[in-house]
């Protein structure tokens, strides 16, 4: 490892998340000489404490529904109930895999990886392990931690964030859920599936209050269907510790019980004490500002992932981190859109979107320049033999193009790929109709849309 201070790198990298480690792979691959420092384990949050455990557990909760509900498909099969150290065990190796394959590939790239907790000590260089990493240029990526809210003390036993909920060595018999974003609703929909008793309390009118109101209006019509309940325009006030688990007091009266208590209200920036101010490093609220190029005010500083106000997505994190090396390689990268990112929540059914909602729209376009069309799933052969309900919307500037795609229903996080090159391309609802896709399937369904928007409507009703 060269780390002494006549060593200089082109890009030193603080993080080894989904933007550190992106970068690192990409500027290596650009010709640059890069030094990846990671406290932790490479790969992050995502990996390690995100995406993919989370959705492993999802994955598990449906096979759980599919044991309890397989007599309506003629197939006999009962459900014993949920050996969690096994779902763990599950869980734990599809992490293993990925992260042996990401240490290789990094290490494969000829990156200098260094493990330890670094600390910004100039805007050229971090201090790790004692020693000072000099670079041409730094980029921050420490992302996230869970967050609470003031006067919540998360115990790690009945009140605990979504890090402890990943490794609960047991099912809970019933569990309130603070937050109803995608954190929130994912564990929701998964702890449900393993049997347990949940209330999601949201402050904002809405379940996944970011997406297209529709999208939200249908997801929580599917979680009173699977006995989720939830409060919605309802504050958190206080929690207190019963004989057997904990009691969430709302300011509107409401009292709610239950054996845990979830706090899933976002994700802050972990930017404390790394000597980020200290180096002149223009800051808000924790994170790291920054322009369209990752550029902070330091001229010799980049910041990407969860460390800067935009999506709170692995995705974003992986699109910024590559931008970021590209621009130090002397390549001309086009910023990212953010509203052409695709967002999934993962819960059963799936929330996927991709552009603008249609209030958004109207707030751009204005509302008697929109049209909006809704294909029911109900119409689709696939979607029917899943047995899945749901819609895909679609908002389209009037004559124009289409700008946003909306869906909800099992699988839909599958179908988004289409609905980014559509509304990444601008494409005309009459241009998306004219390509014939496969039958049965539902990808099927996004086709259909367009047909109807085009006027051609084929397997829907006018």
């Amino acid at each position: 490892m060269a780390n002494d201070a006549s060593t200089v790198f082109d890009l030193v990298i603080l993080g080894g998340g989904s933007g550190g480690y992106a970068a690192a792979l990409r500027g290596a691959q650009l010709g640059l000489d890069v030094a990846l420092i990671e406290k932790d384990k490479l790969g992050g949050t995502c990996l390690h404490r995100g995406c993919i455990p989370t959705k492993a557990l999802l994955h598990a909760g449906e096979i759980a529904d599919q044991a309890r509900e397989a007599e309506q498909f003629g197939v006999k099969a009962s459900l014993e109930g949920i050996d969690i150290a096994g779902v763990h065990k599950y869980k734990d190796d599809v992490i293993s895999g990925l992260y042996k394959g990401l240490q290789g590939l990094v290490a494969s790239r000829k990156v200098t990886y260094i493990t330890g907790e670094g600390r910004l000590s100039s805007p050229t260089s971090v201090d790790v392990n004692g020693q000072r990493i000099t670079g041409r240029h730094v980029l921050l990526a420490t992302g996230s931690v869970p967050k609470s809210l003031p006067g919540l003390t998360i115990d790690g036993d009945r009140v605990i964030s979504s890090d402890h909920a990943l490794v609960l060595d047991r099912v809970p018999k019933s569990a309130i859920v603070l937050g109803g974003g995608v954190i929130g609703v994912e564990f929701a929909s998964a702890w449900k599936s393993f049997g347990v008793d949940i209330t999601i309390v949201e402050a904002l009118p809405h379940l996944v209050p970011v997406e297209d109101e529709n999208s939200s209006k249908l997801l929580e019509r599917a979680f009173r269907k699977r006995g989720i309940n939830f409060a919605l325009g309802s504050r958190f006030s206080g929690v207190e510790y019963t004989a057997d688990g904990v009691k969430v007091s709302l300011e509107n009266g409401k009292t709610f019980e239950a054996e845990l208590l979830l706090v899933a209200v976002g994700r802050g920036p972990v930017s404390q004490g790394l000597g980020y101010e200290e180096a002149g490093v223009a800051m808000d609220r924790g994170y790291v500002l920054v322009d369209e190029y990752m550029r902070t005010n330091v001229p010799t500083i980049s910041a990407v992932g969860d460390l800067v106000p935009t999506l709170q997505l692995a995705h974003v994190g992986f699109a910024e981190g590559i931008l970021v090396a590209e621009r130090l390689a002397g390549q001309n990268p086009v910023p990212v859109d953010y509203d052409g990112v695709p967002r999934v929540t993962y819960c059963h059914p799936e929330v996927a979107s991709v552009g603008i909602t249609e209030a958004k729209a109207k707030e751009l376009y204005g509302a008697d320049k929109v049209v909006t069309l809704k294909y029911n799933l109900a119409g689709n052969g696939k979607s029917k033999i899943l047995k899945t309900a749901g819609e895909i919307k679609l908002v389209q500037v009037r004559d124009g193009a289409v700008v946003g795609v909306h869906m909800v229903g099992d699988r839909m996080g599958e179908q988004v790929g289409e609905a980014q090159l559509i509304y990444n391309w601008e494409a005309l609802p009459a241009e998306v109709a004219q390509l014939i896709h496969a039958h049965p399937t539902q990808n099927e369904a996004l086709g259909e849309a367009h047909l109807a928007l085009a006027g051609k409507p084929l397997h829907s009703h006018d």
